[in-house]
């Protein structure tokens, strides 16, 4: 199992330059290979048994051949600059084939920054906090010491072994991911628990609700800063392209938006680390995320809220915990349904905040109502019949669980 650590980077001046020549080696190298697999697809498409179809592994080797002659300054960078930046290309090609992306685009300055340095060439100095960069004592001088970087905190998997790592920018800040290998702890024996402690959780653009009453208000980053994000944005619109206020104006916009995603990030990872700690089986919904955000009343408000990346911190956190992730149908009833006789209503306007029961006169909150009902669809996918507690049921990869026999109605009882 990998895991990864992204920690800031603190450069000098000299160094931060090198950084960004770096990232700029990068840019360069999968915006002339896109150009040049269009050339020769196009070729291919002419004449296929003389031109075969262009593939990574060609243009690798390409670019090895003419880089010293046509791209002198290539050889200043790390050799895995350009090389990774191609087989990030190829990827890229291979998900469009299979349907899984876009066709890939032209990379431009100054968006999504990014370099990859391989095992051979990264090391860390635990002692001293800091991290070495390839090829920079080079640049700055032949000083062999300036080629370690200082970061901000020490690598949290102390003693893995490192795969690779990713230096990116983000706004004016720099930023290292270390990848390393851990075990897997999916192939390690899951402990039995005997009355595993579960939980529903129900998602809302103005708060999550647990069935244990607990209510987590959502940070709404980008709602309380689109005032000041407009403003930044209008006078960037006033600044002449290129210059450098221009270029000071674009920063402040970019430390805006990343003062968003830190906020909204800080809580998703609280929030989901604290679920995980505490129980051992989670309930949510599988929501249709991509067709609510298309309701322009609520498209802001659902995306501030971050339905994905919830569950997406969720699954691999709780596989990480061993904990069990449930997700529920996305037509399952569980703000309709009552849940305390188990009516279900036929309407539930949106604007009803309150769950009245039109059979037994039960009054409660609708958010809490919909989450203790999870909480009873994931008790009854995730115990057996003679109450044992199993994985195979709820696992994050199906839409939708099954529920229990009716044996195991005691047992059930026992776990609410």
């Amino acid at each position: 199992m990998q895991r990864t650590h992204r920690i800031r980077l603190y450069p000098n001046n000299k160094q931060a330059s090198y950084l960004a020549r770096s990232c700029g080696c990068a840019r360069f190298a999968y915006n002339w290979a896109l150009a040049r697999w269009k050339e020769l697809y196009e070729l291919h498409l002419e004449n296929p048994a003389l031109h075969p179809q262009p593939n990574q592994y060609g243009l690798r080797r390409e670019l090895n051949s003419i880089k010293r002659t046509e791209f002198p300054w290539m050889m200043e960078v790390s050799k895995y600059c350009p090389q990774q930046a191609i087989i990030n290309l190829g990827r890229a090609f291979d998900n469009f084939f299979k349907h899984n992306g876009k066709y890939p685009q032209f990379k431009k300055k100054g968006q999504h920054d990014s370099f990859y340095i391989g095992q051979d060439q990264f090391k860390l100095d635990k002692s001293l906090s800091r991290a070495w960069i390839p090829n920079l004592y080079k640049f700055m001088g032949g000083r062999r010491e300036l080629g370690w970087i200082r970061i901000a905190e020490p690598f949290r998997y102390d003693g893995a072994k490192i795969v690779c790592a990713t230096v990116s920018r983000t706004a004016d800040r720099w930023f290292i991911a270390i990848t390393c290998e851990l075990p897997d702890v999916e192939a390690q024996p899951k402990p039995h628990v005997a009355n595993p402690k579960t939980v529903g959780i129900d998602v809302g653009v103005g708060k999550y609700v647990t069935s244990d009453k607990e209510r987590a208000s959502v940070p709404r980053a980008y709602r309380s800063r689109m005032r000041k994000l407009r403003r930044e944005q209008q006078a960037l619109s006033r600044k002449h392209r290129g210059s450098a206020n221009y270029a000071k104006q674009k920063q402040k916009v970019a430390r805006l938006h990343a003062k968003i995603a830190d906020v909204r990030g800080d809580w998703l990872h609280k929030l989901t680390c604290s679920l995980t700690d505490s129980y051992d089986v989670l309930a949510i919904e599988d929501l249709n995320v991509e067709g609510m955000v298309k309701n322009h009343h609520l498209a802001i408000s659902i995306t501030d809220a971050s339905f994905g990346e919830f569950r997406r911190q969720l699954e691999y956190k709780a596989r990480e915990k061993q904990c069990e992730l449930v997700v529920v149908d996305r037509f399952y009833p569980s703000s309709k349904t009552c849940s305390k006789c188990g009516h279900v209503k036929t309407k539930l306007a949106l604007s009803e905040r309150v769950f009245t029961c039109e059979e037994c006169g039960y009054v409660i909150d609708r958010d809490l109502n919909a989450a203790i009902n999870l909480k009873r669809h994931a008790v009854s996918s995730t115990v057996s019949a003679c109450g044992e507690f199993f994985a195979s049921a709820c696992s994050p990869s199906k839409g939708s669980t099954q529920a229990a026999s009716a044996k195991q109605e005691e047992i059930i009882k026992l776990l609410q």
